[in-house]
């Protein structure tokens, strides 16, 4: 691929992991961004760092000219305010400037969940992106995935802190909600591999490792590899709201996107369509065990 690939969300964990495959397998890549500093010390010689603010539509202009394939992967679920409007504003300066530009694809990284009016606002403003960004007119590849488990993913590094600082846990209704969570590996595959997809309409991927599990499974499964001892007692009337503030005391660090995502917590985020795993048999996601396996192994190196 002679025309540069265009990246958002470089300065991310799912982005600036995706940097590094884009650039060890050869591609040209342009990121865009809105803090350049941050990318300089991580980019090849071959990657254009480009200043801008998808908020901005205006200093969109130009970013994506020669640009065939667009990675859109970022999100304002960490940002103050409303953030559901943000994202629907920031995909909309995308698309339209993806639109003038004449890119053929965009590949977008969003969430699993059934589309209902009671999705969780988190997972609603992810497929609504999506929409957005099919309503430009350029092709779009969406992936929908669940839990990320990952050294320094948002939600390997919250399990992390409760477990390795509870060692008893007053567990809320939604440690039993079930999730397919899959390794950053795995997810790194399947979207460097839409870059190479035949097809000429959009196209939807729920994406997921082969367990079914729930956030609960995960704590008691990174216990026993990091060899602790840990009581998980169910209290099922601590609402989402109550734990996502007592999450913020344990784990302040991630305290303000993770009560936004423990808020929406309320359905199973688990693969439905098997299309992937069709389009894409190279790819065999691993198991729980050798995800989190994986992430410990990889701490200190990411």
């Amino acid at each position: 691929m002679t025309s540069p690939i265009l990246l958002t969300g470089a300065t991310g964990y799912i982005g600036g992991r995706l940097l590094r495959v884009l650039q060890n397998a050869g591609h040209r890549v342009r990121c865009v961004t809105r803090r350049p500093e941050a990318l300089q010390c991580c980019v090849a010689p071959t990657t254009e760092v480009v200043s801008a603010n998808i908020l901005d539509r205006e200093s969109l202009k130009g970013t994506m000219d020669g640009v065939e394939i667009a990675y859109y992967m970022i999100h304002s679920m960490g940002s103050r305010g409303d953030f559901e409007e943000q994202d629907r504003r920031a995909a909309h300066n995308f698309g339209a400037e993806a639109r003038r530009a004449g890119v053929g694809r965009i590949i977008y990284l969003g969430g699993l969940g059934e589309t209902s009016e009671e999705l969780s606002p988190h997972l609603r403003s992810r497929q609504e992106v999506a929409e957005v960004l099919r309503a430009s007119g350029v092709q779009v590849v969406e992936f929908r995935a669940s839990i990320v488990i990952g050294s320094g993913s948002l939600s390997f590094e919250m399990i992390r802190s409760l477990v390795e600082r509870l060692p008893v846990m007053v567990t809320p209704r939604w440690v039993n909600v079930t999730a397919q969570p899959m390794a950053i590996d795995d997810l790194l595959q399947y979207l460097s591999a839409a870059l190479d997809l035949k097809t000429d309409d959009h196209a939807i991927f729920e994406i997921g490792g082969p367990d079914a599990v729930s956030y609960g499974d995960l704590m008691r499964e990174y216990a026993r590899q990091r060899g602790l001892k840990r009581l998980m007692i169910p209290v099922p009337l601590l609402t989402p709201r109550l734990s996502s503030l007592w999450l913020g005391l344990v784990t302040p660090l991630y305290s303000r996107i993770g009560r936004k995502l423990i808020d929406s917590i309320r359905h199973p985020t688990v693969v439905r369509d098997n299309a992937a795993r069709q389009t894409f048999p190279h790819i065999r996601p691993q198991g729980v065990r050798e995800a989190i396996a994986s992430a410990l192994g990889n701490e200190g190196r990411e």
